[in-house]
């Protein structure tokens, strides 16, 4: 995409709605930078979840304009975690903790080429507290490259090998079956699995619309069972309250139910195992 003809922010928080933390952040940037235009991505990531926030920053951003992006999901703050500012192949530059929160946005938008220490205070509010860096660390930085400020200036080189990255669970592709894992659960309870539809078919062999799988699921409490599911194209296909396996928008596969809440239904949390035959 294309730069705006004015600069733009985008926020990605866990600051929940009660409290005004995310708008103050808004309201920094708009009073270094008056101009820019700034867009709330959400500020409801489940509280302290890193990962959840680097997969719905990865989601949303190749959908964005170029600009800055700025993300703060940070039960580290104020520790020796580093801020950093991570310049991307596309011309992005992505602000936030260095706790792997931004490094699969930084894939997403065709890698890292840069990462700078957001140690220089000019760029900083006058007081910096140790435990609201989004307002006096993240949103003045993001202000500032709005404006042009170059990215040498904020702060020393960071190594783009000492970034902090995420440990996101894999799959294994054998004769029929996939062994998976949860990699996310997002905000209707629908289940991001580990691999895509190709490792499924390289699995199983093609699979049509309609096509019953057997889906072995450990839950939070351990118990281990078997639940069996159509393959479909999407939630309209099956039954109100019926599960299914699909391809999500990202290319993911999803284990869902039929407006219903799967991750709650079936005891569902990041890491735990997931493995797909044919029924």
């Amino acid at each position: 995409m294309a730069p705006m003809d004015r600069p733009f922010v985008s926020f990605l928080t866990d600051f929940g709605d009660r409290d005004p933390s995310a708008a103050i952040c808004a309201g920094v940037v708009f009073s270094i930078c008056p101009d820019a235009r700034v867009l709330e991505l959400t500020r409801t990531i489940r509280p302290f979840a890193i990962r959840d926030g680097a997969v719905a920053l990865s989601a949303a951003v190749a959908y964005l304009p170029v600009g800055v992006h700025v993300a703060v999901v940070d039960p580290g703050v104020g520790t020796q975690r580093l801020p950093v500012a991570v310049r991307t192949a596309r011309g992005d530059v992505l602000v936030g903790p260095d706790n792997g929160l931004l490094m699969l946005a930084a894939d997403r938008l065709g890698g890292a080429t840069e990462a700078r220490a957001l140690t220089d205070p000019a760029y900083h509010l006058p007081a910096v507290t140790s435990s609201f860096h989004g307002r006096d660390i993240f949103a003045p930085v993001a202000a500032h490259l709005a404006r042009g400020v170059p990215l040498d200036r904020l702060g020393p080189e960071v190594g783009l090998a000492d970034l902090v990255r995420l440990p996101i669970p894999g799959f294994t592709v054998r004769v029929g079956e996939l062994a998976s894992a949860v990699v996310y659960v997002d905000g209707f309870g629908n289940v991001k699995l580990a691999g895509g539809p190709d490792h499924l078919f390289a699995a199983l062999g093609h699979l049509d619309g309609g096509t019953l799988l057997a889906v072995e699921l450990t839950d939070r409490a351990g118990v281990t069972r078997t639940e069996v599911l159509p393959w479909e194209e999407t939630f309209g296909h099956v039954s109100v309250g019926a599960l299914l396996l699909y391809e999500d928008s990202l290319g993911r596969l999803c284990l869902a139910e039929n407006q219903g809440d799967a991750g709650r239904r079936l005891g569902l949390t990041d890491d735990l195992p997931v493995s797909i035959r044919r029924a």
